[in-house]
């Protein structure tokens, strides 16, 4: 290092690494000084060299850097690295390892290029080895590419990078300084310790060893000194401990860089004199600490105390003050200077994403779970700005410019914070043109990138997760409003400006039921978007269902249902004007005694097309009409029968309810499974209930939804019980393996995975353990009958929106509402040739509150063809009571209309006649006549 521009520059490395200072010249020049990097107290660059070359002049100004105020400089052996104050890195020279993290094969690049892969991380710091550059970012994460022959990267190999790659193994190390050897690299973190990597030939790592390190390691005898700071010579490391005024040095001594003339090859860090210039240490001149700065070159190494000047560095990139803020509103400063700070940090991915750190330092925390973001001081800053529009509406011009710019690969967890800061400062009306931007943007990122900003909105407050659901909510109710205003030859092609929103709302709900809905569902709801339907289903009914069935989350229940319905019709050739077509219907004979056999008989025989028809049934030799009732009847009796213990169709269990058998083959028609699917996936079609006692894992499961521990707890409550007290259970042997034993007739132990009866289940495996079992019941053991369910469900029911419904909802609509409000029931009854107030009225009313539950369900039954109220009707079951008018009514029973649900009830001249022949009636209710 050449002594005789010292007093002018800091160097980090083979070259230097430079800071701009605001009144001085900064330079900073290869280990031979024969190219140097001259950076104005302008910020201006210029370039030298010792001697001119063919087209290239000795000294040149950097031109392709334009205005860019430059704040940081770092030199190689033969490449040169600036960081700008906008954030931006540039590298150029030679480039045979990669050295210069811009992927090109090129061996030189003479003129800067931008590090593309590190736009948008907000740097700290730069610097370079002798072929080889790293970065650290304000958050402490660190990048490393070019040369890696020793493994001076920290990757754990030995190949070169010609791109930025994260240092995992410095993950949460909270680096906050970085420098560079020719071949080694060392790293300070926030508490002082100092780790190094690299070559190692000549004890520069510390470790008392000449071994190469691949990856990052503490330098044990440093330990608990809280170093703070440190320099890399070409084969040496040098390190300053404030609270003992003491400098340490490890590695090769040989060619004079200590003043005292150490040892050659010193492998454990040992204090030297203080190679301060004036032999003195800082202390005893009255220089603070942090004034004093370590210099480790080629040749020598020296430290250089000034007193420090808080306003004299331009160090680092521009990040939100609040003291700048202020003058911003207060319009303390010019206007001309004050809107070049605003477009310097808002057209700046990593100026936004260097500002509303987290100050408790839990940004040094930042991963794909945590953003390091203060959320509440972003809220704080849109509350000023947003009071001086001047100031605001130049904040939103600016982002308005960043936003078509912003990485659709983002290499690291800082990258996504200006996708959480960026809506909370858009919040207003007048910001809903961006937000549809940003909902585009955001759609642009690789499936990785949208699951790391989907685990950072679940880590979000509770409060500011709500403000984004109707942040984005509010601006896709306008954008569909706009959709629906458009022009007819328009209104089927929803745009990236509609759906763009809408992705993320339904993004931001799936978010939300993983963790537990902390935010009320009807927050995503848009109720607008059924106009569309309403308006245009009757002119392209399919392109419009296709377009909005994949944002399930903007329709409440009611709105679900209405689409289920209208799509259901219009595969049934079914018009919202019912003069233009009529309905395809299918005739669907059975006989009683032989329901199941002539049911099966029918569906096997159908054609698809057979599916898309409605279904009429017909009990032969009965005279009743469908219209709904009689095949409700069809779904209810096959549902009651396959449940039967007999049939063996299913495996039963003692929370009543029923699951597929590990063998499928153990029924006697392979194809049972493939029936009773297309049997449920018919039901669904024509919004008739199908009541099979199914767990709610099975709708989970035709949702594409991963059954839960909490499945198995209703299926099976013990095994449930027994595995969560597994989780919660504190020792280190639970005395399991992982197998599994069946159940019932099976004594046969399965392993959940291979070998598993040879790995015991510990406190560290058991949630695997867990998760194994859970799969097995629901997955696994049941592969091949749920595959064929599936299979006839999708038979059975060839609509497709279905799946927006929830696993709740999709199994109260096959199985019905198993509990009644009664007294409602009593509530919704209309009357025809009566009065609420007539005896006969009052007289049954009376009876029927005083049934037991088992008859007033049995009533249902005879009323509906169900003994369960259908999940369409929502929250309310309408049916009829109508004087029949007979002559003596005595001697009638009631009788039932099913597919109008209308009770025909005779006036009998008693409260004991009128109990008889109720339950005469309930109780003999099977078949179906003309009323």
């Amino acid at each position: 290092m050449a002594k005789g521009r010292q007093q002018r520059s800091r160097g980090s490395g083979t070259g230097e690494r430079t800071q701009s200072q605001r009144n001085e010249e900064v330079q900073c020049s290869n280990h031979d000084a024969t190219h140097r990097l001259i950076l104005s107290p302008n910020g201006k660059l210029s370039e030298h060299w010792a001697k001119a070359s063919a087209g290239c002049p000795k000294t040149r100004l950097v031109q392709e850097l334009g205005n860019r105020n430059i704040v940081q400089l770092a030199c190689g052996d033969q490449h040169a690295m600036a960081l700008s104050r906008g954030g931006e890195l540039f590298t150029w020279g030679q480039n045979t390892h990669g050295q210069l993290g811009v992927r090109s094969q090129t061996t030189l690049t003479p003129k800067p290029q931008l590090v593309e892969r590190l736009k948008g991380v907000p740097l700290a710091q730069i610097a370079a080895g002798g072929a080889h550059s790293i970065t650290v970012s304000l958050s402490g994460a660190v990048y490393s590419w070019g040369k890696n022959s020793f493994g001076q990267l920290g990757l754990g190999d030995t190949k070169d990078r010609d791109c930025p790659s994260y240092v995992g193994a410095l993950e949460h190390w909270k680096t906050v300084f970085i420098s560079c050897g020719a071949d080694h690299t060392a790293a300070l973190s926030k508490e002082g310790l100092v780790c190094t990597f690299g070559a190692g030939g000549s004890g520069q790592l510390g470790h008392n060893s000449t071994r190469n390190e691949l990856l990052p390691r503490v330098v044990a005898e440093l330990w608990g000194a809280r170093v703070s700071q440190i320099a890399c010579g070409r084969q040496h490391t040098l390190v300053y401990v404030p609270s003992l005024d003491k400098f340490y040095f490890f590695g090769s001594g040989d060619e004079g860089q200590l003043e005292d003339e150490s040892k050659p090859n010193q492998l454990i860090p040992l204090p030297i004199n203080s190679p301060v210039n004036t032999g003195k240490s800082c202390q005893e001149k009255g220089a603070s600490k942090k004034g004093m700065k370590i210099i480790a070159g080629v040749n020598q190494s020296f430290a250089r105390c000034r007193v420090e000047n808080k306003n004299s560095y331009l160090n680092g990139i521009a990040t939100l003050e609040d003291k700048e803020v202020d003058a911003w509103i207060s319009k303390s400063k010019r206007w001309k200077s004050i809107k070049k700070n605003i477009r310097l940090i808002f057209s700046s991915e990593a100026c936004i994403n260097g500002s509303f750190l987290d100050k408790r330092d839990k940004h040094f925390k930042t991963s794909k779970e945590v953003s390091g973001i203060d959320m509440s001081e972003v809220k704080r800053f849109y509350e000023k700005i947003s009071k001086n529009q001047t100031v605001y509406q130049e904040v939103q011009k600016q982002i308005k410019n960043l936003l078509p710019s912003l990485s659709s690969s983002p290499i690291s967890p800082e990258n996504f914070r200006v996708y959480l800061i960026l809506p909370f400062l858009l919040q207003g009306e007048d910001g809903d043109s961006l937000i549809l931007e940003m909902a585009q943007a955001i759609m642009k990122l690789q499936p990785e990138g949208l699951q790391t900003l989907e685990c950072l909105w679940s880590n979000l407050g509770t409060s500011f997760f709500r403000e984004l659901v109707i942040l984005y909510q509010r601006v896709s109710k306008q954008s569909v409003l706009e959709f629906i205003d458009r022009a007819p030859d328009h209104m089927f092609n929803l745009g990236p400006a509609e759906t763009g929103p809408l992705q993320i709302l339904q993004r931001l709900y799936q978010v939300n039921s993983r963790t537990g809905f902390r935010v009320h569902e009807s927050n995503f709801y848009v109720p607008e978007v059924i106009e569309i339907t309403n308006l245009r289903s009757w002119l392209n009914l399919t392109t419009v269902l296709q377009n909005l069935s994949k944002f399930p989350c903007i329709f409440d229940r009611k709105s679900k249902i209405h689409i289920h319905i209208t799509e259901c019709r219009a595969l049934s050739n079914v018009s919202i004007i019912p003069i233009i077509q009529i309905p395809e219907t299918w005739d669907f004979a059975v006989r009683r005694q032989c329901l199941l056999q002539d049911t099966w008989k029918n569906l096997k025989s159908a054609s698809n097309q057979d599916f898309r028809k409605i279904l009429r049934v017909n009990f032969v030799g009965e005279k009743g009409l469908d219209d709904g009732g009689v095949s409700q009847e069809l779904f209810s009796i096959a549902a009651r029968t396959l449940c039967q213990p007999g049939t063996g169709a299913f495996c039963h269990f003692a929370s009543s309810l029923v699951w597929f058998p590990r063998q499928a083959s153990s029924c006697e028609d392979e194809d049972t499974f493939l029936l009773i699917g297309t049997l449920c996936g018919m039901a669904l079609f024509n919004q008739r209930m199908v009541p099979f006692p199914f767990p709610r894992a099975l709708y989970k499961k035709l949702l594409d939804l991963a059954p839960t521990l909490e499945d198995l707890e209703e299926l099976l409550p013990t095994a449930g019980r027994s595995l969560r007290r597994i989780l919660s259970e504190e020792c280190d042997s639970l005395d399991l393996d992982f197998t599994i034993m069946e159940g019932g007739d099976s004594t046969d132990v399965v392993e959940l995975k291979k070998n598993g009866a040879n790995i015991p289940v510990t406190e560290d495996n058991r949630k695997e353990y867990v998760d194994l079992y859970v799969n097995y019941i629901f997955n696994k053991s049941v592969q091949k009958p749920f595959e064929d369910f599936m299979q006839g469900f999708l038979r059975g029911c060839p609509a497709r929106y279905w799946k927006m419904f929830f696993p709740e909802e999709l199994q109260v609509f096959l199985q019905g509402h198993t509990t009644f409000d009664w007294h409602l029931l009593e509530k919704n009854v209309v009357y025809r040739q009566y009065k609420k107030s007539d005896q006969t009225i009052r007289n049954f009313w009376t009876v029927f509150h005083k049934l037991p539950e088992e008859k007033k369900k049995m009533f249902l039954a005879f009323l509906s063809g169900s003994d369960r109220i259908t999940g369409y009707v929502l929250d309310h079951f309408r049916f009829c009571i109508e004087d029949p008018q007979v002559e003596n009514p005595d001697e009638v029973c009631p009788y039932a209309r099913t597919c109008s649900f209308i009770l025909f009830l005779p006036r009998y001249s008693s409260k004991k006649v009128l109990k008889e022949k109720l339950l005469y009636a309930i109780e003999h209710n099977e078949g179906f006549g003309l009323a």
